[in-house]
């Protein structure tokens, strides 16, 4: 089979309300070979699930602020987490934020 590209419009898209964590929705873009992209729009203060990268993890974020690894990061930031990094205590900010993750699927514990 040839390789081929992916295309979405993220407008015409549906927020669907997390599976994993309350007060999160997403909006799965696209994906290829083991990678997925999303945007995640998180409710203020919601601490998503703690879990394991079985791959790395891109993410930027849009609107808002986050706390990811202790370090609390605003709009404009990005971030990167390598392959069996544990991922502890993401919070999302006081007015909730927006991100675009790139990512394998993780292992929730």
């Amino acid at each position: 089979m040839e390789p081929k590209f992916n295309f979405a419009d993220s407008e015409s898209i549906p927020w669907l309300k997390s599976e994993i964590a309350e007060g999160v929705e997403v909006k799965t873009l696209c994906s290829a070979n083991s990678m997925i992209m999303e945007l995640y729009q998180f409710a203020p203060n919601i601490t998503y699930p703690d879990h394991i990268h079985d791959g790395p993890e891109f993410v930027y974020l849009l609107e808002g602020s986050a706390r990811q690894d202790g370090k609390w990061l605003e709009a404009g930031w990005a971030s990167s987490a390598e392959t069996g990094t544990l991922d502890r205590g993401f919070l999302s900010g006081e007015k909730g934020c927006l991100t675009v993750a790139v990512y394998t699927r993780s292992k929730y514990i």
